[in-house]
Parts: structure tokens; sequence; C-alpha cells
């Protein structure tokens, strides 16, 4: 280290910007391959997921899924059928968010040997990184070969006249509340929204759920979000389609919405879940000739457009907005950080060492809302509008064995969408309770563009949920 006046000097193989999951994954691909490596955190390490997001708001809805899925038995429902307690699920949830403390992801970066940096980071040139720390003071970082920028994103909110004096919720405050509103609308009809709306609701709120579309879940396949609508509906939320707001005030206390058809909602929050927006606004952009505020377009090794250093990794860069597919980019983004840096040949081909293809061709999600909704790859829509020739077959999970177990009343439908030109599966959906953990038998027949001929060997273990797999392929066959 070396210093200039009052700034401190450091040169590291790789600088990486953010230190949430996607950071942090790329720091440890970087060191396991022996470069230095710098983080960069101006909050908590771990980041939006592990405080956030995933974390707290699984943490609270996994109480309201388990209640969900006794009360579909007998012998053990007449025990459920008692509110939650609302105490115990919100202490819960801080223990699964750390208690906003992240003392054990520190310690997790500094056993793989990279050098935290806390402070606001904002490029500065070509490769370089100023830091300013918390007491003012300034730090360069000079990277030899790659700055990776991993600062994700931030919720965006509309442009309403005095929405600031309101004090809306967005996902942050909807995850890390600590109490109960009596009552609560949720502007949105996305995973956040719908998530949030589940949870809250179970746990005492009375929920308004409004839409400005025709349904909720709209990346999804229409009957993904048409059975979360009815059981919402039916657990108490009043969803409410095509419903845009116009204005929100609060009054005495009380938050005062007016929509579009002119009718007022009162309620004691609003949390909008209306889109998110690239954290890209203030990390220097400008100094290497780049729209602050943008999404950063990169290749499919994750570098950036144009440039031969940097890096965009995650949400940032606007592929697939999911940790879990963050996580997969840096690795992605490391090994091809690593490789380069070496002189190693890049395997930039598709499915190859240093290719990000699955944000393209199969990327899984999960909603956790009761039913659970599940996808991974192209909906029938996509598939037909990027030129496939696709047929989709569909299922009544119901009608398996497996899901008659899981409850009584089971509720839900399966689709697989296939290319009939080489008989592989280009996407599948899954709707109902428990099928969040069949995905991943899906996605590996996405990603692994597994012949349907191969798939009949496949065989499903009777009785689960799972035979479903059975029941696509033999729909598929006879028609």
């Amino acid at each position: 280290m070396t210093e200039t006046g009052n700034i401190a000097n450091s040169t590291y193989d790789v600088v990486v910007l953010g230190a949430g999951p996607v950071g942090e994954n790329v720091a440890d691909r970087t060191r396991a391959a022996g470069l230095s490596t710098a983080v960069v955190e101006s909050e908590l390490v771990g980041g939006e997921c592990s405080y956030w997001a995933c974390m707290p708001s699984k943490a609270l809805l996994r109480p309201v899924i388990a209640q969900a899925d006794a009360r579909r038995l007998p012998g053990l429902s007449a025990s459920v059928q008692g509110p939650l307690d609302a105490a115990a699920v919100l202490a819960r949830r801080d223990y699964w968010a750390s208690d906003w403390k992240d003392d054990g992801q520190v310690g997790w970066l500094e056993g793989i040997g990279a050098d935290l940096h806390r402070g606001h980071g904002r490029l500065s040139g070509e490769r370089t990184v100023t830091v300013t720390g918390p007491d003012g003071v300034r730090k360069v970082l000079t990277a030899r070969h790659a700055v990776a920028v991993c600062t994700g994103t931030r919720a965006v909110l509309p442009d309403l006249p005095g929405l600031a004096e309101v004090k809306p919720w967005t996902s942050r405050e909807a995850t890390s509340a600590k109490a109960v509103p009596g009552r609560l609308v949720v502007v949105g009809g996305g995973v956040v929204a719908t998530e949030m709306a589940t949870a809250w609701q179970a746990l005492g709120s009375r929920v308004t759920l409004l839409v400005r579309g025709k349904g909720l879940l709209n990346r999804m396949e229409p009957f993904a979000g048409e059975l979360v609508a009815e059981a919402l509906t039916e657990a108490g939320v009043t969803v409410r389609t095509g419903t845009s707001v116009e204005s929100v005030t609060r009054e005495n206390g009380t938050v005062v919405v007016v929509t579009g058809t002119g009718d007022r909602i009162e309620a004691d929050e609003i949390l909008f879940a209306t889109g998110r927006a690239p954290h890209t606004d203030d990390i220097g952009l400008d100094t290497i000739g780049r729209e602050p505020g943008s999404w950063l377009e990169v290749d499919d090794s994750l570098r950036v457009t144009g440039s031969d250093w940097l890096y965009a990794v995650g949400d940032v860069n606007h592929r697939a907005l999911l940790t879990h597919q963050g996580k997969y980019q840096a690795r992605i983004a490391g090994a091809a950080i690593s490789a380069r840096a070496s002189g190693a040949p890049v395997q930039a081909d598709p499915w190859g060492a240093h290719a990000a293809t699955a944000d393209h061709d199969a990327v899984p999600q999960v909603v956790f809302t009761d039913p659970e909704a599940a996808s991974v790859g192209l909906s029938l829509a996509e598939a037909e509008q990027a030129g496939h020739r696709v047929r989709a077959v569909d299922y009544d999970l119901a009608s398996v064995s497996g899901a008659g177990l899981y409850g009584d009343g089971y509720r839900g439908r399966a689709r697989m969408v296939v290319d009939l030109e080489r008989e592989i599966l280009l996407g599948v959906t899954f709707v109902g309770p428990g099928v969040g953990e069949l995905i991943h038998s899906a996605t590996i027949a996405v990603a692994g563009q597994v012949p349907i001929s191969r798939l009949w060997h496949a065989v499903p273990s009777y009785p689960t949920i799972s035979e479903v797999w059975l029941r696509l392929l033999e729909a598929y066959r006879d028609n």
C-alpha cells in the first residue's frame, strides 16, 4: 500500500464492487484461483438477499405454507385453525436475517482471504475504484485484471406527488417490519407483491392487492397467476386487477389511496412492489464514458460490452433478476476472469465453462405463495415468439396420487413446452402445494436438453408428486 496525500492506494488482481451473494461468489472464485481480491461494500456484507429479500421473506412465508399444508390433512387440520403466532414468526425472521448484523459473512470473506473495504465505492477511471469510508477517508483500489460490478438493484417507486411524505413500504420494509399492520395495500402483481400479500394476510393484516394489469405473475404461464389469485382471494385478500393508483396521502396516520376509478381505500401501510432499477446511478460510470443509472450490457462471460476489464454480474446486467441466477453468473464470471488472468483459453461456447448460457435457456424460479408457482425455461408464448415449433402438454396435478396424499383438495397444474423439431423440453411450469422442490428436476431436463425418449427412462417414485412427469409424457405420446 502506498500513501498519496490523505489517500491510501492499493493494487489487487480483482476489485469487486458490492458484497451481496453475487459479489461474494465472484470473490470466492477469484480467490480460489489465487488472485488477490478486494471487496467493497457500503451496507451489510451479504447484501439484499440476506437481509431484505430471499432469507427474511422465506422465513415469513414458511410458517404460512406449513399451516396451509396442515389444514389440508384430516387429523391435523383441527389443530391448526387458529391464527399464527405473529411475534414468533417475526422473531424467527429476525434470526434468519442475522438480526441485520453481518459478522458471520464478514468472517467468511476473511476466511477465503479477500480484503473487505467498507464504504461507498465509485469507479474513478479504468481499472480503478475509489472508496470513501464511513470516516470520510478515501482509498484508491487499482485492479490488475478486472473490476466486477455487483451492486444489484433498488426498488422503484412511482412518480406520485407527495409519496415521500407517506413513507411507503418497498420490499425492504415489507420483509423487515417489526409489527403486523392492521390493513395493508400492496401495489403490484409480481413475485414480491404476491409473496408479501400471502405472508401479511396470514399474519393478520387485511390485505388489498392492486394490480394494474389483467392478472398476477404475468411472466409465467397464465394459469399460474390465475391459481395464485384464486387462492389469495379465498385466503381473504382483496385482489383488484386493472386498477391504477392515482394518488396516495397519509392523513392522521392513515394511508389513503385513490384509484383510477375514483375509489378510496384506507390502510395503515402501503407497499409498492412495482419494479427494480439498476443500482448504478452513483458508482462512477460517467468516469469511463457510460451512462449513470443504466443497466450494464454484458456478453455470456459477464464482461461488459466494449470493455476488456469491466464485468457486470447479477441483477445489474438485467439478464435474470434472481439471486440464484446471479450466483451462477458469479461462478462463470469468476472462472472467466481467472482464465483470462492466467492466459488460459476461455470456453465461451454455449454451455461452456465460461458462458452463462442458462440465462437464456434455463432460468428457474419459485414463487413461494400458496400454491407455489415454479417454472424454468420458456413459457408457451415465449417459445412461440422465439419462432420455435412447439406444443404445450398440460396435466392436472390433482390427478397424481402423490398430490392427493399431500393434502385433501389439492389443486394444481403442470405444463411442459416441447420443441417438436428436437423433441426436447424448452420450458416447464408447475403450480401447486410443494412444487418448489419439484422444479429442479425440470431444470435438469431443460438445461441438459434431455430427449423425450430418454425421459421415459427417468422413472418417478410412487407415490410422489413427481409422478406428474410420467403423466406428462403419456399425454404427449397419446395426443
